[in-house]
């Protein structure tokens, strides 16, 4: 059976959508500080905020035409033929694998925060763990899990923002505020899309919605608009309430900034922390369900083994999928940082969004008649920005990171020789039944 459970309604997929996310205002933004200070940080946010905006808007598009598990690997594979689909799939695999060990380091921190006798890797390992065997029980449960800690984890950035905000200073915020220039603009953006990086991650459980014509935009409209409130807000306030160099460089800015304001030995200090993990939580169970979502889409369309796209007869879960997806993050854990984990991760991500715009705009010509639930608003304008904005990213992004770069695309040139030797180039959208959805 390759078939998966509708029972997604829209408020678990705004739910899913924020949840993804969420913990971008956690952790990781903050490096974008220590490349450009907090007015060129902020420049280069509202930049990205654009950007996802737009994406956004025109990603539903092709989600709601295509609602499948692939996601990106499915529109481009629609429009590109097989390596274009190899290409997206790839590229959607290093955003969602990596972000999710880049999160359960600050998971392992946040506790560390508060119990600094245990260690940052073994309790991050723990919760790969935990999250992993509760997505087993099914996406119904799954999902209501999202939905609940991800309301915890938006009411506990309106809090933090309501305790910071009487110590908000703008000297602070102005000072050094752009040590880098334009250049530091560009280096910080991928730290930007951290605030953001795998909303797009709603179109892997596609296939899990019901009427997903109608419930896909509401889930994903809402969700940025809600995403973006609270990345600017959490940013702008955090900035202000002290010298931003003392939180640049550090997996948990917001316990530390309350520690700031109220004292590290204040009661509430310790409570913030303590329920600061429903964030992280949110994002590091949605992350799981969308990288198990793609691997279990590549391989039942035979770009992986066959062990991936079997689901559980008693919850219809692709366990193999989250099995291995978890062992796979649980080594990039032991073998990267965090802030190299993010840049890959946003690496992966940009490549993915070029591919999806340039899907959209050739099956719109390709695919004319192709039924459009919902299309994107000002077209071309939307996705041509996007796109432009994407394409600005990855030059940004690979010219201030190199040796990461050539570690991204070296591993995209491997797996397409891998995939051109094995003939599997080849194949049709028929041989792969991609768009036989049951």
């Amino acid at each position: 059976m390759s078939s998966l459970k509708k029972v997604i309604k829209p408020i678990h997929l705004w739910a899913i959508a924020v949840g993804l996310v969420i913990s971008g205002e956690y952790f990781g933004w903050n490096y974008g500080w220590g490349v450009a200070g907090t007015v060129g940080f902020l420049v280069a946010t509202l930049l990205i905020t654009v950007m996802y905006v737009t994406f956004i808007f025109s990603f539903t598009e092709l989600t709601t035409s295509i609602p499948h598990a692939g996601g990106p690997f499915a529109y481009s594979h629609r429009a590109f033929g097989p390596i274009g689909g190899l290409v997206a799939g790839y590229a959607t695999l290093v955003e969602f694998l990596l972000a999710t060990p880049a999160i359960a380091f600050a998971l392992g921190s946040y506790i560390h925060f508060l119990h600094p006798g245990l260690p940052v890797l073994w309790t991050a390992i723990a919760f790969y763990a935990a999250l992993t065997g509760m997505n087993m029980l099914g996406i119904k449960e799954s999902a209501l899990f999202s939905l609940v800690i991800t309301l915890l984890a938006v009411a506990e950035l309106l809090v933090y923002m309501g305790i910071i905000a009487p110590a908000y200073r703008t000297a602070n915020f102005l000072h050094n505020a752009m040590p880098q220039g334009i250049p530091g603009v560009f280096a910080a953006l991928p730290f930007a899309m951290w605030l953001y990086v795998c909303i797009e991650g709603v179109a892997m459980v596609a296939e899990e919605v019901k009427d997903p014509e109608k419930n896909i935009p509401k889930g994903y409209i809402s969700g940025i608009l809600t995403l973006m409130l609270l990345a600017i807000g959490v940013m702008v306030l955090t900035g202000g309430i002290t010298d931003w160099r003392r939180l640049a460089d550090i997996d948990y800015p917001l316990p530390e900034s309350i520690g700031i304001v109220l004292g590290k030995q204040n009661s509430i200090t310790k409570i913030f922390a303590g329920i600061g993990l429903f964030g992280l939580l949110a994002s590091f169970n949605g992350i799981i369900i969308s990288y198990s979502r793609q691997l279990f889409a590549l391989s039942r369309s035979r770009y992986l083994p066959a062990l991936l796209s079997k689901l559980s007869r008693r919850h219809q879960t692709p366990d193999m999928a989250l099995i291995i997806g978890g062992l796979l993050g649980i080594v990039a854990l032991c073998l990267g940082k965090t802030d190299q984990l993010v840049i890959l991760s946003v690496l992966g991500a940009v490549v993915m969004y070029i591919l999806s715009m340039a899907s959209l705009f050739v099956l719109r010509k390709k695919e004319p008649a192709l039924k459009r639930p919902y299309k994107a608003p000002l077209y071309p304008w939307f996705p041509l920005i996007a796109l432009l904005l994407s394409v600005l990213s990855l030059v940004a992004i690979v010219y201030y990171n190199p040796w990461l770069s050539v570690l991204f695309f070296g591993g995209l040139g491997l797996t397409l020789l891998a995939f051109v030797l094995g003939g599997r180039h080849k194949q049709t959208q028929e041989d792969l039944s991609l768009y036989q959805l049951q």
